[in-house]
């Protein structure tokens, strides 16, 4: 038995983990991950996506994007997680890792997709140049994605769009087709998304979209957009 599995057979948590080192057993970020650990709950992959923050620890964090082509599915997702955590508290630590996000909503592993729209969604505006450039890759894994990679997808296009008056432009448009076609359903929440990218001059056309789609809202939905409305025209 190597000593990591040892190690795991007596120790449930990062901060037990944690003497062992100091001990100076040194073991790899994926010995944390929680699947490591035998864990079923996401406590030890934030736990890990915290202290690799606090220590600015670029070498664990280029572990865990390493791990995220790694044939174990188990430590691909706990990876995942971990990413974006750390991409919602400190996005710039994982925005030079990009591409590999990108790279992942070409996957057929449908879990994979929506993990990397996650993670753009939280690098949208420091590394919108990159996303740019990568536009149609996007708006493909959108088209066929889960709900959550609509969900995040939106989100992204929102915040790329907020960055500059060029990206506006080109983006804007795509947000006002898609809440033109999208279910009734993802009306509210996408229209709260698209509000990330409205302006003085496109506000209204936003407004006549979403007035055309009223009729086709529950009330609970319709109470939502008003909400927006009124927003817009504060």
């Amino acid at each position: 038995m190597k000593i990591a599995d040892l190690l795991r057979a007596k120790c449930d948590n990062v901060s037990t983990l944690n003497k062992f080192r100091k001990w100076g057993i040194i073991m790899s970020v994926v010995d944390l991950l929680a699947s490591q650990l035998g864990r079923n709950d996401e406590e030890p992959n934030m736990e890990l996506a915290h202290k690799l923050i606090h220590e600015e620890n670029d070498a664990g964090i280029e572990e865990i994007i390493e791990n995220l082509t790694c044939k174990d599915k188990k430590i691909q997702y706990d990876c995942m997680k971990v990413a974006y955590e750390i991409g919602q508290v400190k996005p710039e630590l994982i925005s030079k890792y990009v591409l590999t996000f990108i790279e992942l909503l070409k996957s057929s592993n449908n879990r994979l997709v929506w993990g990397g729209m996650m993670a753009l969604a939280t690098i949208a505006e420091v590394a919108s140049e990159t996303i740019m450039a990568h536009l149609t890759i996007l708006k493909s894994a959108m088209k066929v994605g889960s709900v959550i990679t609509i969900d995040k997808g939106v989100l992204t296009l929102a915040k790329l769009a907020a960055v500059s008056k060029e990206n506006n432009d080109v983006i804007f448009p795509i947000l006002l087709h898609h809440l033109e076609n999208c279910r009734p359903k993802e009306i509210p929440q996408h229209s709260e998304s698209t509000l990330l990218a409205v302006k003085d001059e496109n506000k209204n056309e936003l407004l006549k979209v979403l007035r055309k789609r009223e009729k086709y809202l529950t009330a609970p939905q319709l109470k939502r957009v008003k909400k927006i409305y009124k927003t817009l025209e504060a």
